[in-house]
């Protein structure tokens, strides 16, 4: 079965490149996350992905006695090159072209990021690693996620996390919890669902970008979404509005 998008922009958190080691990048960790962009790379899909650092350093939330908010969230923009390395090197190792771009240039170990080069290596079938958020403080992964996908002209916004969809209350907090199947922009924000931080999720609603948000963290789960299975939410202009059990 093939790919329901051609280009897709996946957004997984730092938290992906952590492993039951308890290190804040595990081997275990980052080779699970590549297999899954390799098996998804393998039905022919062109994927970009946006990750965290929030493994090693979240700018927002660093208590680091000193040091201002612009720039502690700009040494969590560099803690993401050490995630984007990392996934690299684990992509090369599967024979899976990739490179890393990003908005902070750093010639010395990744490529800065221009729109139209990325979208080249995209069409050549290499994975795009874009690391370094948007180059500016304040701004989430997530914002981060939503801008490079329109840029880039990607179909869908997959976001992996370690929930298996959006529910309309904290599953982790009630077990009554329903999980949605498919929401409409417009449902979501009336329901206050926080689907992305604000800022993205404008982003994706203006720009009609489908959000998909999936548990990352179950084997096979990447491609099951590639292939149309009813894994996770969908947030799209249009929706039933449905809740599952």
């Amino acid at each position: 079965m093939g790919a329901r998008w051609k280009r897709v922009l996946l957004k997984v958190s730092g938290e992906a490149f952590s492993g039951p080691s308890g290190k804040p990048v595990d081997g275990q960790g980052v080779r699970s996350l590549a297999q899954s962009i390799a098996a998804a790379h393998a039905l022919g899909t062109e994927i970009a992905v946006v990750n965290g650092g929030g493994n090693i350093l979240r700018g927002s939330q660093a208590s680091i006695d000193g040091v201002g908010r612009a720039t502690a969230d700009t040494m969590g923009m560099l803690a993401t090159v050490i995630n984007a390395l990392a996934l690299q090197d684990l992509l090369t190792a599967l024979g899976v072209p990739s490179r890393v771009l990003t908005a902070i240039e750093m010639k010395a170990v990744a490529e800065p990021y221009i729109r139209l080069r990325c979208i080249r290596h995209l069409e050549k079938g290499r994975v795009t690693i874009l690391a370094c958020g948007t180059g500016m403080p304040y701004f989430s992964t997530d914002t981060t996620a939503a801008l490079r996908g329109t840029e880039i002209g990607a179909q869908v916004l997959l976001k992996g996390t370690q929930v298996d969809g959006v529910y309309d209350k904290d599953p982790k907090k009630h077990a009554d919890a329903v999980r949605f199947g498919h929401l409409s922009y417009t449902e979501a924000l009336h329901r206050n669902l926080r689907v992305m931080d604000k800022t993205a999720f404008t982003l994706c609603e203006e720009n009609s970008l489908p959000i998909v948000v999936f548990d990352m963290g179950v084997d096979g789960n990447l491609v099951r979404v590639l292939q149309g299975e009813p894994i996770g939410t969908i947030v799209s202009k249009t929706a039933s509005g449905a809740a599952e059990g």
